[in-house]
């Protein structure tokens, strides 16, 4: 079972791809995800930034320094939505990508061309929206920039390809091209993921690492896939296959808590999120989300979020005041 197949079914990531750039050296573009988001995705909770390098080289930087060199096959993820850099050179000052490229931002996927006429670096720019309490248990595993090459292996360089093609048939035939753009810039976010996950280190521990875990990936797959079961560890632990003791212990290294305190907090964020997004009443609620009674959930649910399940409804879901 693929835990992170579970979980990002759940956040329902919405993709998209937003700019396809020409830029010849000395170049350098500053990217604001917070003021852009109102433009690509007015209500999105959260939105990831990257940058899909498909010719030349470029780096991309944070503003407190961290920098990355990339080369044609490399993705750059920004996951918390940090101010950031990219360019290749050193031009006299950045530009700000809203008010430099605000006009192609309407115009689909025709060419954008900008530079000091040096050396081409071809750029395609993505972003992913997600609900930011369930995402954060993935999120919060994840650098502050992410850098991965994937067109080293033969299904990178298909969806390298398939991107390229993609964005350069966009302005020719508009039949079904964005919904095709749109699958492409998921797949090419989860690919990033799965790679990131399968290099970490042996010794790293927290959710991702736990993710990759072939005991505790299944542990969380299964709460995450079933979270309604009125799951018990002895009951989890048949199920994958080990004694409470040793399921309790091995979860514990990599998330910090055991699986019945992991699933709670889940339980109650899938609730938070099911009272935004649905009309169902606060006892369909609990029970979807496996509360045995309307009472037990209200009580855990202040106890998480400071307000009783009704009233957390009407705060988040009022018109704003005029």
């Amino acid at each position: 079972m693929d835990v992170l197949s579970e979980v990002l079914r759940v956040v329902s990531l919405r993709g998209a791809l937003y700019f396809n750039g020409e830029f010849s050296a000395p170049w350098c573009v500053n990217t604001r995800p917070s003021v852009l988001a109102p433009h690509l995705s007015p209500k999105a909770g959260h939105l990831i930034i990257y940058h899909f390098i498909t010719e030349g080289r470029a780096y991309a930087k944070l503003l407190e320094g961290q920098r990355e060199e990339l080369t044609a096959g490399d993705i750059v993820i920004f996951p918390h939505g940090d101010t950031h850099l990219v360019g290749n050179g050193f031009p006299e000052k950045p530009v700000d990508s809203l008010k430099t490229f605000a006009k192609n931002l309407t115009q689909g996927f025709k060419l954008a061309r900008y530079g000091g006429g040096g050396e081409i670096t071809r750029i395609i720019c993505g972003y992913m929206a997600c609900e930011p309490r369930l995402s954060e248990i993935f999120l919060a595993g994840l650098p502050k920039i992410l850098k991965v090459h994937v067109a080293g292996e033969p299904s990178g360089q298909w969806l390298a390809h398939s991107i390229r093609f993609s964005v350069d048939q966009a302005g020719v035939s508009d039949a079904g091209s964005e919904l095709v753009l749109a699958r492409l810039s998921e797949v090419l976010f989860v690919e990033t993921l799965r790679r990131y996950i399968n290099a970490l280190p042996p010794d790293r521990v927290g959710w991702l690492a736990g993710a990759r875990d072939p005991i505790i990936g299944q542990a969380l797959a299964l709460l995450h896939k079933e979270p309604s079961e009125p799951w018990t560890l002895s009951a989890l632990a048949k199920r994958v296959g080990l004694s409470r003791t040793r399921l309790a212990d091995r979860f514990r290294h990599f998330l910090g808590e055991s699986p019945m305190a992991y699933l709670a907090q889940w339980r109650l964020r899938l609730g938070a999120e099911m009272l935004q997004s649905t009309g169902d009443s606060v006892a369909q609620v609990a029970a979807a989300v496996g509360y045995g009674s309307e009472s037990t959930f209200n009580r855990a649910f202040k106890r998480e979020f400071g307000s009783p399940p009704a009233q957390f409804r009407r705060q988040r879901t009022a018109p704003p005041a005029r």
